[in-house]
């Protein structure tokens, strides 16, 4: 199980570009369909879990995934797997910076894989929001909304959208968690 552990998360490190947020739909796949280590409910509270505590969110689910799977070392070698591909990378590309960064292909490759980070975290927050509201996603059958769900994340985008036009000044994500967080304690 340890080596499993590390060898998915691993791989999910060694082929995900763009953070945490990209990581979530390969961390989905893994953990729920390939391995069914957790159900999607289960990983989607984790992501919220991950969200809100302190640290990247991908090394927060590794180490939740992996500590629930075989305990302390479970989540030793979760966290391991998928820090190290990102640690070798940057090793290298650090080694052999001045003339890896101004390749051409390089500078090619780079410029093609940022619309694919983008796509993967719109993909990710229209999935993680549409799977919060409706409770029996993605079953179309007798579709189940939750309208506490719906009013937490109206009220919560409306409140990041409207301060900075009234205020001109950036919404504290901190304060935006916080807020979400009496609003779910007051509604259930």
């Amino acid at each position: 199980m340890l080596w499993e552990l590390f060898i998915t998360f691993f791989k999910i490190g060694l082929f995900t570009f763009g953070g945490g947020y990209a990581m979530i739909p390969l961390i989905e796949q893994e953990v729920t369909s390939t391995h069914a280590w957790m159900s999607s409910e289960t990983l989607r509270n984790l992501i919220a879990v991950a969200e809100s505590t302190p640290g990247p969110v991908a090394i927060n689910m590794a180490t939740f995934v992996g500590s629930t799977q075989a305990g302390l070392l479970g989540s030793i070698c979760a966290t391991l797997g998928v820090v190290l591909p990102s640690f070798i990378i940057i090793l290298l590309i650090a080694t052999i910076a001045k003339n890896f960064i101004n390749n051409k292909w390089v500078q090619g490759a780079l410029s093609c894989v940022r619309p694919l980070v983008i796509a993967l975290i719109v993909s990710t927050g229209l999935t993680f929001v549409i799977s919060s509201i409706w409770l029996n996603y993605p079953s179309i059958q007798n579709i189940e909304v939750s309208i506490p769900n719906l009013i937490i994340t109206v009220v919560c985008a409306l409140i990041y959208i409207g301060v900075p036009i009234l205020t001109k000044k950036k919404m504290s994500p901190i304060l935006l968690i916080l807020i979400s967080a009496v609003l779910g304690m007051l509604i259930f």
